[in-house]
């Protein structure tokens, strides 16, 4: 029944969001760590963070519960001869290959289980992309849930078996919303 209720919100969701927007910042402004090979992008929405990956020389399997979602980047990707796979598959039972992808990014999908199948799925050397929501947006309503929110530093203390390149809490502040989160990039080792 929560299987069915999540899908039904994120497929509204999606046919009334349909715009591709740019890529999260955090990707943009390291994309001189993109080497190309293979990318897992987990829960990847309307496709953006995938589009950038497979415009940047990788081969993208993208994740996501919404079948709408799905549809749009598949048609995306079509369209402008993208390498994106865009699986439509609930994340708390999706099976993540070990030792496959040499970039994984997470954003704006917490689910702590998860976690240990993202680590097994890069290979020896590949990145991690994380960036969600901490406890500190309660300030500034939406997601309430303390499941969705990290404690501070959690993220970092949840890849500290990596080698950390980047990481930082903070409160971004825009004129429509605020909002506290944590960043990180990480290589395994």
């Amino acid at each position: 029944m929560k299987l069915m209720q999540d899908k039904r919100k994120w497929d509204d969701r999606y046919a009334d969001d349909s715009a591709m927007k740019d890529a999260a910042a955090l990707l943009r402004e390291n994309v001189h760590l993109l080497k190309g090979g293979r990318a897992l992008d987990i829960a990847m929405g309307t496709g953006s963070n995938a589009a950038f990956l497979a415009k940047h020389g990788f081969e993208v399997d993208g994740v996501d519960i919404s079948s709408i979602a799905v549809d749009r980047v598949r048609q995306h990707a079509e369209i402008n001869s993208l390498a994106i796979n865009a699986i439509e598959a609930d994340l708390t039972c999706y099976q993540i290959q070990e030792q496959t992808f040499d970039v994984i990014v997470d954003f704006y999908y917490l689910d702590r289980n998860i976690i240990p199948h993202l680590k097994q799925g890069l290979k020896n050397g590949g990145l991690i992309f994380f960036e969600t929501y901490t406890e500190e947006q309660r300030r500034f309503g939406g997601i309430a849930n303390p499941d969705y929110l990290l404690k501070p530093n959690e993220l970092l203390f949840s890849f500290l078996d990596y080698f950390i390149i980047f990481y930082r809490e903070q409160i971004v502040t825009a004129q429509q919303h605020s909002k506290a989160i944590a960043s990180l990039i990480a290589q395994k080792v």
